[in-house]
């Protein structure tokens, strides 16, 4: 074995096997870790408060307003943090000389009462004098605490405001709840730590002047945004969930809880919109399944086989209306963790088997019956229902004609479901088209860019497949385009100048997101990263999911495209539009090199303002004014949507929309008020016309129900049947449905309550 000679703390050279060297150095550094050890606790031990006084008592003024004595202990013992913070320590020497300062300065001021602020300030001279590092470090943390405070203060007013008053930021959310005004406080704090900790002091001032706004701040530091949730795989041979394995349902009943169970869970890991993608086609099997459950059963009771199969196909018809009757519920009354009930979307439509085909019918079927007592049963909003239109399959004649027939019906009785063309013109079509695969949106109207099997951003070659299940976004950050026009004319610069100022901003903050999000551990959604709901999600609790997010998108949004252009030249979408559509271009362009140069999956979309709406209003006045056509209304046009206020024809608003379409692939609806009392042919017409079109389609009324009697109509804000004002409304709040009124009163803030008011294409 070799030999090894170490020298001593004696000097001594001693001589070892390698083992034997390993075990000395091991004590020695043991040995210098005591000592020093011991050095620390005897100079801990050193009073500077006995050693240094001031020549008189004097009282400092804390920041409550309280008074103790002065005691120079104190200040060493504080500023000994800073030089921590500051990577460095004191000696005992300028510790002294720090405590001999300080006297020295009391003294001079010969005051009975210090308030702390002179204190701090009589500390940081001393530290300057002695160690400007630390001085930085301490005056650094001194600021520090201040803005702490203060964001401390504006959280604890927004928790009384939430527990006293409410919150109407968001639809979903029903504040009246404990759980939920638990949850606002803390997305309350998160969005301050947002601030704080994440946000540079550029993109800072961007929001507050309101030239761009970062949707969610409360959930970004935490998780990501929506998604497609791949429920398929994560059923396909069984899962765990919370530490209990659950085996693949062997019937229909059964798949519908643990998809249930499935879909509370992980939409409660993340913000924004849940899609369960192809809905019809997850239910298929399991159907299957039940339905040679009941014919085995009817053989054993000796039933003919024609009987039997009626039996068993009446059964499985019954499991699907109580299973998605079970889901309207559970969807609609259980809140997630996140103190909302999550925004659950399912797709469905193109299964042509006959338990695909039942299961979208049933769904619809029970949509349009309601939920509710006897003679006052109404349309749940969740989860959202959006059916996938091919022309191939539910044009006139085709085989699921009457799967398209019930949709109609449906829409034009309850506003679901909303419509995706697979067939027409654009982006979702040429992805079905050419590929057979689905582009469902995630929540209201987000959608996914390509992401190919092999080839990653762009296909490897002919054969290479895009995968758009199992994906999702981190996160979404909107421009204000006409303050951003404001700014350009105010400062006497080019408008595209100060456009890419603020586009690189929100780059930045996709950049910086990728990266923070990527150091999270798999373990904070399970049943996304490790049981396979995300591509690529089969990784172990302690892996982090930096993989995964390559496939994930990040949205640039825009608003107010309608008031950008009335800055631009006084004229509305529907008079002109063609600066607003250079501008999307021009956005379009830019972010199409930042996808290049940063090798991330960056998206447009045409953001559905809710709060943001009046927010945005409030900001360009506060730096513009009011201006007519652009901030003289308490809210903002969303989207490229033409102004709701204006008179025009469904026909006309879909055209007009149309131009904007295809350069907004990351996000888009087209909707259009139906001013004409549950008019069936009027919808089918208008539906079939957007389905060529390409477009992603709501149909828009408002839906109103007398809570006193039952009696429901279009347009009701005074029951005319029994005179109540106790009414439940239900409109179009963006992409999706919400309550306008709750018995009587509204979930809506005033900006878009203002906006409602005023709809008559919209």
């Amino acid at each position: 074995m070799a030999q090894y000679f170490v020298c001593n703390r004696q000097g001594m050279w001693l001589r070892g096997t390698e083992t034997e060297v390993d075990l000395y150095q091991y004590f020695q550094k043991g040995f210098e870790k005591m000592a020093s050890n011991f050095e620390q606790s005897v100079r801990e031990k050193v009073n500077y408060g006995e050693e240094y006084r001031p020549e008189k008592e004097v009282r400092v003024i804390k920041k409550d307003g309280s008074r103790e004595f002065f005691n120079v202990q104190k200040v060493i013992d504080a500023v000994a943090k800073s030089a921590y913070r500051a990577l460095t320590k004191f000696t005992v020497e300028e510790e002294c000389r720090i405590c001999q300062d300080v006297i020295d300065k009391v003294n001079e001021l010969n005051l009975e009462e210090v308030p702390i602020p002179v204190m701090h300030n009589i500390v940081e001279s001393a530290l300057e004098q002695v160690k400007p590092v630390v001085a930085k470090s301490y005056r650094d943390y001194r600021n520090y605490k201040q803005d702490f405070v203060r964001m401390l203060d504006d959280v604890y007013k927004k928790s009384q405001s939430i527990m006293y008053i409410g919150d109407k930021e968001n639809a979903n959310t029903d504040s009246a709840l404990v759980a939920t005004k638990r949850s606002l406080v803390f997305n309350q704090l998160n969005k301050e730590l947002y601030q704080k900790f994440f946000m540079t002091t550029e993109e800072i001032q961007a929001c507050r002047d309101g030239y761009i706004y970062v949707h969610d701040m409360s959930a970004r530091r935490d998780t990501m945004n929506c998604c497609l949730f791949d429920v398929q795989n994560v059923l396909n041979g069984g899962f765990e969930m919370g530490n209990v394995w659950y085996n693949e349902p062997k019937s229909l009943d059964v798949a519908f809880d643990v998809i249930g169970d499935i879909v509370l869970s992980a939409a409660s890991q993340q913000y924004g919109g849940f899609t369960v993608p192809s809905v019809d086609l997850i239910l298929e099997p399991y159907a299957e399944k039940s339905y040679q459950r009941y014919i085995e059963k009817y053989f054993r009771l000796g039933i003919d086989r024609e009987k039997a199969e009626a039996e068993a196909y009446e059964d499985v018809v019954r499991e699907y209306e109580q299973g998605f009757q079970g889901w309207e519920y559970k969807f609609n009354t259980v809140g997630s963790s996140r103190g909302d009930y999550p925004f659950i979307t399912v797709t469905a439509g193109t299964g042509t088997g006959r338990f695909a085909r039942l299961a979208t019918i049933t769904m619809l079927q029970v949509r349009k019956g309601g939920q509710g007592k006897k003679e006052h049963k109404k349309p749940v909003l969740f989860p959202k229902i959006v059916f996938l239109y091919d022309e191939n399959l539910h044009g006139p004649g085709k085989p699921l004609e009457d799967v398209f027939e019930m949709g109609v019906e449906c829409s034009a009785k309850t506003m679901y479901p909303d419509w995706l063309s697979l067939t027409g013109k654009g982006y979702v079509a040429g992805m079905y088209r050419q590929y057979g695969r689905i582009v469902s949106p995630m929540g209201c109207r987000a959608f996914l860019s390509p992401w190919y099997e092999r080839g990653g951003m762009h296909p490897a070659d002919e054969q290479d497949k895009p995968v758009f299940v199992g994906r999702f976004n981190i996160g979404a950050v909107s421009l204000h385009l006409p303050m951003i026009l404001a700014k350009a004319r105010k400062e006497s610069r080019d408008f595209y100048e100060v456009l890419d100022y603020y586009l690189n901003l929100i780059r930045q903050l996709h950049i910086r997101t990728y990266a923070y999000l990527g150091e999270m551990r798999a373990s904070t959604n399970p049943l996304a990263y490790c049981e396979g709901g995300f591509l690529g999600g089969n990784l172990k609790l302690t892996d982090k999911i930096k993989p995964l997010l390559k496939s994930a998108t990040a949205s640039f949004g825009i608003t107010a495209l309608n008031e950008l252009q009335e800055l631009y030249n006084g004229k509305s979408l529907v008079e002109d539009g063609q600066f607003a559509l250079e501008v999307l271009e021009y956005i379009n362009k830019r972010i199409n090199e930042f996808k290049e140069a940063d090798g991330n999956l960056y998206a447009i979309y045409g953001t559905p303002a809710e709060n943001l709406c009046g927010l945005q209003v409030k900001q360009f006045r506060n730096k513009y004014g009011i201006i007519e056509g652009v901030s003289d209304r308490e809210y903002v046009s969303n989207s490229f949507h033409c102004h709701v206020a204006e008179d025009i024809t469904p026909i006309q608003k879909q055209d007009l929309e149309n131009r904007f379409w295809d350069l907004s692939n990351g996000g888009k609806i087209q909707y259009v008020k139906y001013p004409i009392d549950y008019n069936i042919e009027a919808v089918r017409t208008l539906i079939r016309r957007a389905m060529e079109l390409g477009f992603y389609e709501g149909v828009n009324l408002s839906l109103a129900y007398c809570d006193d009697c039952g009696h429901q109509e279009l347009e009701m804000d005074v029951c005319p049947k029994c005179g109540s004002r106790n009414l439940t409304k239900i409109d179009r709040m963006n992409g999706y449905l919400s309550y306008s009124r709750v018995h009587g009163d509204t979930r809506l803030n005033e900006a878009k309550m203002a906006e409602i008011a005023e709809r008559k294409s919209m």
